[in-house]
């Protein structure tokens, strides 16, 4: 395993998967936000887009990207925006019929707490209830304790479908689908079973062997939001996670 240097991000290095007058699909690089947060000055996902969009001359006051849903700022892979308001709304309220298949990929450290139920069936489900702290990142509350201070926890479901492709002595790699989209549930998730995802220092990984999160939203299949057609994007993890 060797370490991947980090990139400036421009329009020259932003891979664009596919484009039509009504959607647009990319592959995010890690390291990069989808969309700005209020007062956030970085480049996004989002902004990088339109400014391509606009130096083709294909985009206007209405005519531009909208965000329908998000990757973690360092979670890398397929991610789709609408390009008009109303194909936005299209998606966002038809989003669990119109999107059939979303898969990710992560590479994950196997500790000394790891669960082996995951160990020894390799699929199966994971639907711990999840918390929000104080930073607002993710996490499962400590056997299912929902009071801190004597204040009750908020927490939501959230289900994570897994299946552990493979493994060796330190880590293994999964592939994983959401049955629902929480913020940092799949980092959440499997960190509380003892396989926090490999540069995860929010969810206490203790390894960092490609100097980033090593998440990656692999595969998203839909049904296209104007056409009906059914559509399908894949990218490939980094070979260099494998373990075998």
């Amino acid at each position: 395993m060797s370490n991947k240097n980090s990139k400036q991000f421009c329009p020259s290095n932003f891979d664009i998967l596919y484009q039509d007058q009504w959607i647009v699909v990319i592959n995010k690089p890690e390291g990069l936000l989808s969309v700005p947060y209020p007062g956030c000055s970085q480049k996004t996902a989002i902004n990088i887009l339109e400014e391509i969009m606009r130096k083709k001359g294909l985009a206007n006051s209405k005519h531009h990207p909208f965000a329908v849903h998000r990757l973690d700022r360092d979670t890398s892979g397929v991610m789709m925006f609408a390009l008009s308001k109303s194909i936005q709304q299209k998606i966002m309220n038809n989003w669990q019929k119109m999107v059939t298949e979303r898969l990710y990929r992560c590479l994950s450290e196997i500790t000394k707490n790891a669960d082996p139920k995951i160990l020894e069936n390799h699929d199966g489900v994971i639907s711990d209830e999840l918390a929000k702290n104080a930073h607002h990142i993710g996490y499962v509350p400590k056997n299912n304790d929902k009071t801190k201070n004597g204040r009750q926890i908020k927490t939501v479901e959230a289900k994570t479908h897994y299946h552990l492709i493979e493994k060796n002595r330190e880590y293994a790699l999964f592939e994983l689908e959401l049955e629902t989209g929480k913020k940092n549930q799949i980092r959440a998730h499997l960190a509380a079973h003892g396989f926090p995802i490999a540069g995860d220092i929010q969810h206490r990984a203790t390894t960092n062997p490609f100097s980033r999160l090593c998440l990656h939203a692999r595969t998203l299949e839909f049904y296209h939001p104007q056409t009906n057609e059914k559509m399908k994007f894949e990218v490939p993890e980094p070979v260099e996670w494998s373990v075998r």
